[in-house]
């Protein structure tokens, strides 16, 4: 780029994909206190949250005791949804016990949407701009699931939309399919990690639930986890290289699917002469596909 910059959006643009996602000012900050101190803070958002949403007959006015005057009688009891909301945040271990029963509390894909935009237990959500949930058709008979949001999808809050979507999207027309029509796109997680870093295994915990009870919801006939780390959580696979093209089975509670990994299309802009592997994988799914139509 020259030094000078005659559109300003095209410079943020380039930024963002650069991996640019911080402004810097002239006060220090400590980065590693703010951290630590995130899951306290989504912990008190998640209590304030769930009072707020308690009838006001049932919210005690302050005081140590938290009983209204002479003839003070025992509180309320929390609801289980506030209950879990107020838990959520408070240990990895809580927060992802809080995901399951806020997954499986919903029972439609929008539920489930719905559920992720109240969770607090995830820190990824403070930093990323947007709850990126899915994309494509609910009713596909493939279902595809990567690793998380990058800079492009989190600002417009789609899966798969920047350069590797664009190869995705390829791939999937080069043996009759499209995102419109038959295929449903989705995340393990539903956030961006700062940087686009690789997801800490206690995000994937948390997020797990979510993305196990979407899969469940929407049911496809076939599941293709893109990348290692889809892999790995979804179908406990290790070694994409080595384990890529191999069918196995996934439960999704209802029925048993058939289910394999593949390469990840950002990994394919990296190493072109790897687009011969993910070929193969896209000819046994095309496969499969007509084997059961």
């Amino acid at each position: 780029m020259n030094g000078t910059a005659e559109n300003p959006a095209e410079l943020v643009a380039w930024y963002a994909e650069a991996g640019v996602t911080e402004a810097l000012d002239e006060t220090p900050h400590d980065r590693f206190a703010e951290a630590q101190a995130a899951p306290a803070r989504a912990a008190a958002d998640a209590a304030a949250s769930a009072t707020r949403q308690m009838p006001a007959r049932d919210r005690a006015p302050p005081g140590q005791d938290g009983r209204r005057g002479e003839d003070a009688r025992p509180l309320a009891a929390k609801p289980p949804a506030a209950r879990v909301l107020a838990a959520e945040a408070a240990t990895p271990e809580a927060a992802a016990l809080g995901a399951k029963a806020l997954a499986q509390q919903a029972n439609t894909l929008a539920e489930l949407a719905d559920a992720l935009g109240r969770f607090q237990g995830c820190a990824l959500k403070a930093t990323a701009k947007s709850l990126v949930f899915a994309d494509g058709n609910p009713a596909g008979r493939v279902m595809l699931v990567g690793e998380a949001p990058g800079a492009d999808e989190d600002r417009l809050g789609v899966p798969f939309v920047g350069r590797s979507g664009q190869l995705l999207d390829r791939m999937l027309a080069a043996i009759g399919l499209n995102r419109r029509e038959h295929v449903y796109i989705a995340n393990l997680l539903p956030w961006r990690p700062p940087g686009n870093r690789t997801p800490t295994p206690q995000e994937v915990a948390v997020c797990l639930p979510f993305i196990q009870r979407q899969i469940a919801l929407a049911d496809p006939d076939v599941l293709v986890c893109v990348g290692a780390p889809s892999a790995l959580a979804l179908l406990g696979m290790t070694g994409i290289l080595a384990s890529r093209g191999k069918w196995v089975e996934y439960d999704t509670g209802a029925r048993r699917i058939r289910a394999l990994a593949t390469l990840h299309p950002a990994y394919l802009l990296r190493q072109p002469l790897q687009k011969r592997l993910a070929w193969r994988d896209m000819r046994a799914i095309k496969a499969a596909l007509d084997e059961t139509s």
